[in-house]
């Protein structure tokens, strides 16, 4: 059903018990690190590597969370080799925008 994110991995970790804390945690992941993930391409403008480094690392885990694997992986390769990680960011940015919308329907789904 989904590309990005895996519905099983997101009640493997936030449980299944609780549908208001699973849309919480999903609204902070879309609201912190997609949010912030999106904006990188000022980062770039600006060669500030330190700060794209940050928010990929700080944004590994979430990716775990909502099973988006394949992102983290991006994410991971960015990290490596930040200097010419731009081209990579073009293909973060895809998937961002994928699991934004993805995450959005998943959200419709829990009661």
């Amino acid at each position: 059903m989904y590309n990005y994110i895996s519905e099983q991995s997101i009640y493997q970790y936030f449980g299944e018990d609780d549908p208001e804390m699973i849309k919480e945690m999903v609204q902070i992941i879309l609201e912190t690190n997609v949010k912030d993930l999106q904006n990188l391409e000022d980062l770039y403008s600006q060669s500030d590597f330190l700060t794209i480094k940050k928010r990929c690392h700080k944004a590994k885990p979430s990716m775990s969370y909502i099973g988006a694997i394949r992102t983290k992986k991006i994410l991971e390769e960015i990290e490596a080799d930040l200097e010419n990680s731009h081209p990579k960011s073009q293909e973060l940015q895809n998937h961002l925008q994928a699991i934004e919308l993805e995450l959005n329907e998943f959200l419709k789904t829990i009661d």
